[in-house]
């Protein structure tokens, strides 16, 4: 990983005021990873170049998202910049996963489910290292939720729509229900249920309902095998 000053850098060339072009890749050039290890310059126009067996995994400055072993992503998924993939994580169809400004670390097992955006946030007065997103191992990120910033331990679940907040952890073992809203700083215990907006504790969560968190990441190891297999 580069310098953190490198950090510092970036966020003024990203948005320098008056520039005509088009987006980051026009900004600072992301370079898109093909699995045959060829990198392949993004178009000044900031229109990705494509191809049919290009995976959506994007090289930013000098950082490369890795990838561990029997690694699932949906063609119209986006990962991109200093995140690391543990083995067998499946990212689904529309998910986002943006390691641009700070690193993102999603561990064994866990799932991105469609539509969820992953991103982080950079180093400012209040934030001086900025905030990573870590992700521990076994964890399930329903369709469109949004984990900004966070850390969220082992074998947790978040909920379709739900929102989770810069600085919040989720220690393992706990839910965030559909649509609730985790607010920054906040902690949630670990075998608890929590909803709402902002959320609050629910109820601690039943044996049987733990014992679905791990079942859940099974279930989607075992669904991304399936879209290996048919696209080997």
């Amino acid at each position: 990983m580069p310098p953190r000053q490198g950090w510092k850098v970036l966020i003024p060339r990203l948005l320098r005021p008056g520039d005509s072009r088009c987006g980051i890749c026009a900004t600072i050039g992301l370079q898109k990873i093909q699995p045959a290890g060829i990198i392949t310059q993004a178009h000044h126009s900031g229109q990705f170049m494509k191809s049919q067996k290009d995976k959506n995994i994007y090289r930013f400055m000098l950082k490369q998202p890795q990838c561990g072993d029997r690694v699932y992503i949906a063609d119209s998924a986006h990962v991109s910049g200093a995140v690391t993939l543990a083995d067998d994580v499946s990212v689904w169809p529309m998910a986002v996963i943006r390691g641009d400004v700070n690193r993102i670390r999603i561990g064994a097992r866990c799932n991105i489910q469609d539509g969820a955006v992953l991103h982080v946030t950079h180093e400012s007065s209040w934030a001086p290292d900025g905030i990573p997103l870590v992700l521990g191992e076994d964890v399930t990120v329903g369709h469109g939720a949004i984990l900004h910033a966070c850390r969220v331990g082992d074998r947790c679940l978040v909920g379709m729509g739900a929102i989770v907040m810069d600085g919040a952890e989720l220690h393992a073992d706990s839910m965030v229900a559909a649509g609730a809203l985790v607010a920054p700083g906040t902690r949630v215990p670990s075998g608890t249920l929590w909803k709402g907006n902002p959320a609050r504790q629910a109820r601690e969560l039943k044996a049987s309902e733990i014992g679905n968190l791990v079942y859940s990441a099974q279930h989607y190891v075992r669904l991304k095998n399936l879209y290996l297999e048919r696209s080997a």
